[in-house]
């Protein structure tokens, strides 16, 4: 099964990257992923579902100890040929 989530961490910062936000980017960029893409308003992460979900296990731990006060995600399965 693969799997895709999309997540925010706050507060937001727009003049400089809280260190949540730097955390979260850091999880899901070393994570056994297929597809990582991270912005300002919105990041998503797709891969096979053991991989996704050890990400999202790390990126809550580890942006909760960095500051974030809300962690917002969604994850989706990923049909076959859906991009």
């Amino acid at each position: 099964m693969r799997l895709r989530v999309e997540f925010t961490t706050e507060p937001f910062d727009l003049d400089e990257a809280p260190a949540h936000a730097v955390v979260a980017r850091e999880v899901v960029e070393a994570a056994e992923l297929d597809a990582v893409d991270v912005g300002p308003f919105g990041n998503t992460a797709e891969g096979g579902a053991d991989a996704v979900l050890t990400a999202v296990d790390a990126l809550l731990r580890k942006t909760l100890e960095a500051g974030a006060t809300r962690v917002t995600l969604q994850v989706n399965v990923v049909e076959e040929g859906e991009a």
